[in-house]
């Protein structure tokens, strides 16, 4: 796999993929085993080694060994109930940690929320996001690129919200895990602007990213990461 600094690449292959995939299989594949490591692969990095994801409502972790002078990190986060978390059968087809969706998998790409965490390698965390919007600009000239509100609690996160002049939106979050961390990540997810579901499915997304975590590794971790069970978290309506 080629090295990829943006979340730009696999958001666009995604919609494709997905559909694609849909036409060739008879049902929705899902990990059900209460456990999620992934790593990313980029270059240099190790292979990921995904295992199967926790149920809806439970913490989830996406992991990556330490390599060269990026630090081992771990990613945590809590997929909304009624969500599932897939992070060994599609997540792994396109490349990125995890994604979650809602009910059956349909193929479809609306609705569901993805991971991506690649090294840092743009100067700036600013670089990040504004040349994510201008590759976006390139392949759709007339589309509105509006800030995305969200505050993160614990780590700087700039989110966007891309409204394409097909009607249909990509909302990505960027966040930065610092310089000591020596990774960054996002989330992101496509709906339909006439969606009707759209303000609750946002609601969960923003729940998802604000509730997710950068935990640096221990001194005992600075050689790898060793897959472990994480406790379920406790999910509070509304926050």
């Amino acid at each position: 796999m080629q090295q990829r600094t943006l979340i730009e690449d696999p958001r666009r292959q995604f919609r494709s993929w997905c559909l694609s995939l849909a036409r060739g299989m008879q049902r929705a594949l899902t990990c059900s085993v209460p456990l999620l490591v992934s790593s990313l692969t980029f270059a240099g990095a190790p292979t990921p080694t995904p295992v199967a994801a926790p149920p809806p409502g439970q913490r989830l972790a996406a992991q990556g060994a330490r390599d060269g002078k990026v630090p081992a990190w771990t990613i945590t986060a809590v997929a909304p109930p009624g969500w599932t978390a897939d992070c060994c059968t599609y997540a792994k087809a396109i490349g990125v940690n995890f994604v979650l969706y809602q009910g059956e998998w349909t193929g479809e790409p609306d609705r569901v929320m993805v991971l991506n965490v690649w090294p840092r390698k743009l100067p700036t965390f600013t670089a990040e996001w504004q040349t994510d919007r201008t590759h976006y600009l390139k392949r759709d000239p007339l589309a509105k690129v509006v800030a995305f509100p969200l505050v993160h609690p614990a780590l700087p996160c700039h989110g966007l919200l891309y409204q394409g002049t097909d009607h249909i939106d990509d909302i990505v979050v960027f966040c930065d895990a610092g310089k000591t961390g020596g990774v960054r990540f996002s989330w992101s997810m496509t709906v339909a602007a006439d969606d009707p579901l759209r303000a609750q499915v946002t609601t969960a997304f923003q729940q998802v990213v604000t509730g997710s975590r950068y935990v640096p590794a221990r001194r005992t971790d600075a050689t790898s990461v060793a897959p472990h069970v994480v406790q379920p978290a406790v999910h509070k309506a509304g926050g």
